[in-house]
């Protein structure tokens, strides 16, 4: 199973759904020096699915006073494809290590 950490639509549950064909499983984690700021999406199927044109997306700061809670999810590697299909060009998929000291992805800002 991989990891991906959620700090936006992939926890909405219809979101869940409309990826994945099932209600995903985490635990809550925090990656620090981060930041979210906000984007504009475009895509109609995104925007439909998640209910919103703008979305959260999560940016490095390398401040140690900046941190992101979200949910540490697990995902099959069919899973986190179909995860890669659904965000924007503007997100781009990396893997880094999380408070609890488990490694998993995250979609971030894609520069």
């Amino acid at each position: 199973m991989e990891k991906l950490f959620s700090y936006g639509t992939l926890q909405l549950k219809s979101v869940q759904r409309d990826t994945f064909g099932r209600i995903l499983v985490g635990n809550k984690d925090v990656s620090d020096k981060y930041i979210i700021s906000r984007i504009k999406i475009t895509d109609p199927k995104v925007i439909e699915s998640s209910g919103a044109d703008v979305h959260p997306i999560f940016e490095y700061t390398g401040n140690e006073t900046d941190f992101v809670e979200g949910t540490l999810f697990e995902l099959t590697d069919k899973e986190l494809i179909s995860a890669d299909e659904y965000e924007v060009d503007e997100y781009k998929r990396t893997e880094v290590t999380f408070k609890s000291g488990k490694t998993g992805f995250v979609y971030l800002k894609n520069e």
